[in-house]
C-alpha cells in the first residue's frame, strides 16, 4: 500500500504565495494547497517553467484560479516589483512560504553584488517578507513559513565575511544561509509579538528529499556527470519523494497547532523521511537570540528594507 500525505485543512478564502513554486517542494506545496481550496500565487523566476507548473496546479485547484507572479530573489528590484504587484492585486496575503533557494553553487553574485547563496536564500526572502508585511498584516492570522535544512547544523555566520570574499566553501556557505533562515524566523516571530500583531513565523525542513536542488547547485562545478549519477543513485535508494518532503512546510503553513517559531521536519528516522511532520530541534547557534537580532540589523542595512510594523508598537 502506497503512502499518502496527510489531509490539508480547508484553505478556501486564503491567499498563499510560494517562492520557487515552479518545481520540487514549492510545486508540490502549491498543488496541495490549491487542492485544499487556497488561491495560490506561484512566485517564480523562470517564465517557461512557471507556465508549466501553473498548468499542473490548475488541474488540481478547487478554489480561485492560481496565477504566476514574477520573482527573482537575486535581484532586490525584482523583489520590490513582486511585492508591489501582489499588494496591488490581493486584499490580503494569508501565508508567505519562503521556499525557494540555491544550494552549494560556485561563488557568484546577485544583481546587487551579494554572494548568491546568502543573497538568494536569506537576503532575498528577508526583503520580500518585509515588502509584503503590510499585505500579510491585513490577514486575520498571517503566517510566514521559511524553508530551512538540517544543513543549518554545519552553518555559522561569518560576520566579517558574509559574502565569502575572503574564503568561500560552497557547503559552508549553504550552511550559513540555512542557519540564517532559522535566525530570521526567530527574530521575525519575536518582533511580530513585540509589535502586538497576530503574525506567526515558523520554519520547516524536508529531510532528504529528491529534488533538482541537489543536482542543479553542486553539479555546476567539478565532475558534473559523476556528481549527477551519485545524486540520482542516492535519490533512488535513500531519498523520499518531493511530495513527502513538502509535508513539513505545508503543515507549518496550515496546521491549527502551529505556534510562533515552531520548526518542523519529517517524523521518521533522523528527520530524513516520513509521511507526517513533527516539531524538531535546532542547533544552539540557531537559537542564539543575540545573533538573530544582529543578523536582522545587518540584513536591514544590506537590503535597505525596514519592516513597517504598526504604529501601535511598544
Amino acid at each position: 500500500m502506497s503512502k499518502a500525505p496527510p489531509p490539508v485543512p480547508d484553505q478556501h478564502g486564503k491567499t498563499i504565495l510560494i517562492t520557487g513554486a515552479n518545481s520540487g517542494l514549492g510545486l508540490r506545496s502549491a498543488e496541495a494547497l490549491a487542492a485544499a481550496g487556497a488561491t495560490v500565487l506561484l512566485a517564480c523566476r523562470n517564465e517557461t517553467k512557471a507556465s508549466a507548473a501553473l498548468g499542473q496546479v490548475r488541474k488540481v485547484a478547487i478554489g480561485e484560479e492560481p496565477r504566476v507572479v514574477r520573482l527573482d530573489l537575486a535581484d532586490l528590484d525584482s523583489v520590490q516589483a513582486c511585492a508591489d504587484e501582489v499588494d496591488g492585486s490581493v486584499d490580503r496575503l494569508d501565508v508567505l512560504m519562503n521556499n525557494a533557494g540555491v544550494m552549494a553553487i560556485p561563488r557568484s553574485q546577485t544583481r546587487q553584488g551579494f554572494e548568491m547563496q546568502f543573497g538568494t536564500n536569506h537576503l532575498g526572502h528577508f526583503a520580500l517578507t518585509g515588502r509584503l508585511l503590510p499585505t500579510l498584516l491585513r490577514a486575520a492570522a498571517p503566517r510566514v513559513v521559511t524553508e530551512a535544512s538540517t544543513g543549518h547544523r554545519m552553518g555559522k555566520i561569518y560576520w566579517d565575511d558574509l559574502d565569502g570574499a575572503k574564503s568561500y566553501n560552497k557547503w559552508r556557505r549553504y550552511g550559513q544561509t540555512k542557519l540564517a533562515n532559522l535566525l530570521f524566523t526567530a527574530e521575525l516571530n519575536r518582533q511580530a509579538g513585540v509589535h502586538e500583531t497576530f503574525l506567526i513565523a515558523a520554519a520547516a525542513h524536508p529531510g532528504y528529499a529528491a529534488t533538482n536542488l541537489s543536482i542543479a547547485g553542486p553539479g555546476q562545478s567539478g565532475a558534473k556527470k559523476v556528481w549527477t549519477a551519485a545524486v540520482r543513485l542516492g535519490d533512488s535508494l535513500i531519498a523520499q519523494s518531493d511530495v513527502a518532503g513538502a509535508i513539513p512546510q505545508i503543515h507549518a503553513a496550515t496546521a491549527h497547532d502551529v505556534v510562533g517559531n515552531d520548526y518542523y521536519g519529517p517524523s521518521g528516522f533522523a528527520e530524513q523521511r516520513g509521511w507526517s511532520a513533527k516539531r524538531v530541534p535546532r542547533s544552539a547557534a540557531a537559537a542564539n537570540a543575540a545573533d538573530a537580532k544582529r543578523l536582522w540589523a545587518v540584513s536591514e542595512e544590506l537590503t535597505g528594507v525596514t519592516y513597517p510594523w504598526p504604529d501601535t508598537a511598544t
